[in-house]
This record gives C-alpha cells, structure tokens and sequence, in this order.
C-alpha cells in the first residue's frame, strides 16, 4: 500500500526504485519469513498482504500456505503490481493474484486468516488507521504482523571498519526523513498502535541484516537507498551532487570493506504481530 499519491513516500516510483526494492527482499526475506512463521502463517491459510509492491512478501507467504491457501497482494501502485504479477506467473503460483487498491477504502468482501505488510506503515499519514482497516479484514484469532525499518537510530547503516564512503549518507538520510515531517519512531509506536487498535499482547520482534565479502547484496541495497534520497539532500543543500557519488558508492564501500574483512550492518527490522480477539472461525485453519 505504498501511497502513490501520498507525497510523504519519498523513493520514487522508477525502475530503479523497483530494483531497490529487489534488493531490499534479498537482504530481509529470511527475516520477514521468521516473523511470519513466528506469528503463525501457515498451511492452508488464506492471508492478504498490504503493500505488496513488486510481490516479495507475497512470494514468501505463497511458500509458508501453500498450495491449499491462497494470498492476494494489495497496493495503490498498477505499474509495480504488473512486475508482481510477472514474477508470480514466473515462479508458477496459481494461488496469489493482486489488486489495486487502498486497504483503507477497499470494498469489504471474505475475512483472511491473516494479514501482513512490510515497511509500509512508515510512509502512511496515519498508521493507526491502517491498523484499524487491516484488523477489520480478519477471522477473530487471526494475527495481524507488519514489519517496519528502525530509523530512528541515527545511523541506518553501521560499518566496521568506519566507511568514508557510506558515513556522509549516514548523517544526510535522517535529516531529510525529519525535514518531510515523518516520524522516525513509527516501529517503536506500533505496540502502543496496536493496543489502540483493539489487538491486545502485540509480540515483538528485533533482527538486523549484516553481512561482508566481495558478493553480499548490502552494498547495493545501501546505494539504492542513497541513490533515491539523492534529490531531497540537494534540495535542503546538505551536499552537492560530487559530494553525494550515489553511482559508485556501493563499488567503493565493497573495496572499503572487502580489504580488511570488514561488515557493514544495514538498517535493523521491527517485527510486530497481535492476534484479533475471539475464538477462530470454524472456516479458519486449524
């Protein structure tokens, strides 16, 4: 549900923007898929997924339901939900289909047997609201789990050694995510979020992607990331565009790193999940 008309979404909706999100699934797909299993998703579950985008989490919900279950992705975005389709056609899932919409104004229909989204509630208005609509579109007993970035940590990124090639990016990204009036504690406010939702005992979960070597993806994914705030630091005149070398600074954080044995630890995962009061419908799986 990544809000395509919502000015606070500030990554863009490119191809590039869309191989940021690749990325992004390669480095936080195992995390995502424990929460998941954690919360419950399971055989045979019927589970609608909020903000799908190019479908990573949809694909990994496939997996966890199988074959007697079934996932349908919604988001306010036709042209990366096309991508979607593509990749679930590729990958021979009959059982996941996408629509365009807003959960919030979504006509209602069946309750799903859960409900997840990931790194979605950070770039909406009001993520209390979403919460409301998502928890209105479950059987009673079924959970309801969302995954959010921690960026309230001044440093997104952390690497070891020091990188002079990420550290600039470090100090820019969080001033421009204040500057656009977002709130950088949106996953530490989600427990409180859920309770006022009506979803009572929210568990919680707290992973980090980190990693090293001349192969590991989060190279990449930190430049994707610098590359799409890029406008925004020019804007609010906290570096110039020789200053920001978005293009070459995953190249020159691997050659930083890879030397000396170093890691780079990417931005930390908050998973969250609460079940909807009531005893399961006699339709929910066991």
């Amino acid at each position: 549900m990544t809000p395509r008309d919502d000015p606070a979404y500030l990554m863009g909706r490119t191809d590039a923007e869309t191989q940021r999100l690749l990325h992004q699934a390669q480095l936080y797909g195992r995390i995502t898929r424990r929460l998941l299993v954690d919360a419950g998703v399971g055989q045979g579950m019927r589970v609608l997924d909020v903000g799908s985008g190019a479908g990573d989490v949809a694909l990994l919900v496939a997996e966890l339901v199988g074959p007697t279950g079934a996932v349908v992705g919604i988001d306010t975005n036709p042209e990366i939900l096309e991508v979607a389709r593509r990749r679930v056609q590729a990958m021979g899932w009959a059982n996941v289909t996408f629509v365009e919409g807003d959960v919030r104004t979504a006509a209602g229909g069946d309750l799903f047997d859960a409900v997840v989204g990931r790194f979605v509630l950070f770039w909406v208005r009001d993520p209390l609201e979403v919460l409301r609509a998502c928890a209105a579109r479950l059987r009673p007993g079924g959970p309801l789990v969302f995954q959010e970035l921690d960026v309230l940590d001044p440093y997104w990124y952390r690497a070891y050694p020091t990188s002079r090639a990420s550290e600039p990016h470090d100090t820019w990204a969080p001033h421009v995510i204040r500057q656009q009036g977002l709130d950088p504690a949106i996953a530490y406010r989600l427990y409180g979020d859920y309770l006022a939702a009506g979803l009572p005992d929210p568990q919680m979960r707290y992973e980090a992607p980190i990693g090293g070597g001349p192969n590991w993806v989060g190279y990449e994914a930190r430049a994707g990331h610098a590359r799409r705030l890029a406008r925004l630091i020019l804007e609010a005149g906290l570096a110039t565009a020789a200053e920001l070398e978005t293009e070459t600074l995953a190249g020159r954080l691997r050659a930083e790193l890879v030397g000396p044995r170093g890691v780079l630890r990417c931005i930390p995962a908050v998973g969250i999940w609460a079940r909807r009061p009531g005893a399961p419908s006699p339709a929910a799986p066991a």
